[in-house]
């Protein structure tokens, strides 16, 4: 496979825009690896993230031939300073930068954890409702705030029901300049009618039509992973969202990869060596196959 432009800077946005060019070129490969991920679903509800940072890190350096990529999600040698799976190199300047992969269903996004707690308390020495946008522009640029500029995210989602997939890319600076209103919502409480019976308040992020762009989810002690923290709705924020496969993809499930997880767990590594040794030609026939995936 050629490689696909000549990248002028080191940096995740230029990434996006040749992964955008290789779905748009050939999307085949794409829709081939995105449907076994999504096929990982039928041994475990969350079995397709992890193995889509295997797989993603794979992918990188086996089409994108610009890059590498190293999978550090779960490597415990290496001192995370924020958010990421993988790490991205461009192989002409050895230059890095990193990326976090967040596979959801399509709707409630986390953008970030928010470990440390610092958002939602900051919001609350705010005020309730924040309009002045000299205000706002002073609380994306707080300290509290540097996750939201500072993390490099695919978010591979997902509609089982439909059996498509799309890998989105949040717009975090359209999101800073189009935030008009940050508006408190209690616990209990609902804003325009919707997300009444809220267990947790949070802090609202709207445009000028009181449009929904995003929001900080209660960081107090008593909430879990899924009531703190950035986050965001894939179908309520979807101007806010750039589709680097060029729009949702058809996948289908691969049963026989399951298969060959369940026998593969049980040989020898022998085998295992024969088998990568066929999986390597295979993928290199793929580089040289006529598109055959749908884009919609």
């Amino acid at each position: 496979m050629q490689n696909i432009g000549n990248p002028q800077e080191d940096s995740f946005d230029n990434f996006i825009q040749r992964f955008k060019l290789l779905a748009e070129r050939d999307n085949h490969i794409v829709v081939n690896t995105l449907s076994n991920i999504f096929t990982m679903r039928l041994i475990g509800n969350k079995t397709h993230g992890d193995l889509a940072e295997v797989g993603i890190t794979e992918f990188i350096n086996q089409f994108m031939t610009d890059y590498r990529a190293i999978h550090v999600g779960k490597n415990l040698f290496r001192a995370k300073e924020r958010e990421e799976d993988i790490v991205i190199i461009n192989n002409k300047t050895n230059k890095e930068f990193p990326v976090s992969l967040k596979a959801y269903g399509n709707g409630p996004l986390q953008l970030s954890t928010d470990s440390d707690q610092k958002m939602f308390p900051y919001l609350e020495s705010q005020g309730q409702e924040i309009t002045e946008k000299n205000n706002i522009d002073l609380i994306f640029n707080s300290p509290a705030f540097d996750s939201f500029l500072g993390i490099n995210m695919l978010s591979f989602i997902y509609d089982e029901t439909e059996r498509k997939c799309n890998i989105m890319v949040f717009d975090h600076e359209k999101a800073m300049r189009e935030t008009a209103k940050i508006i408190y919502v209690g616990k209990g409480e609902s804003f325009n009618g919707k997300g009444h019976g809220r267990k947790h308040p949070i802090y609202l992020f709207l445009d000028k039509e009181d449009k929904y762009i995003c929001e900080v989810r209660y960081g107090g002690a008593s909430a879990n992973a899924l009531q703190r923290g950035l986050w965001t709705n894939t179908k309520n924020a979807l101007n806010y969202f750039d589709s680097i496969t060029n729009g949702w993809i058809d996948y289908t499930h691969n049963n026989s990869l399951v298969n060959l997880f369940s026998l593969a767990l049980n040989a020898s590594k022998t085998c295992h060596d024969e088998i990568n040794f066929m999986l390597l030609n295979d993928i290199q026939r793929l580089t040289n196959e006529e598109p055959n995936g749908t884009l919609h």
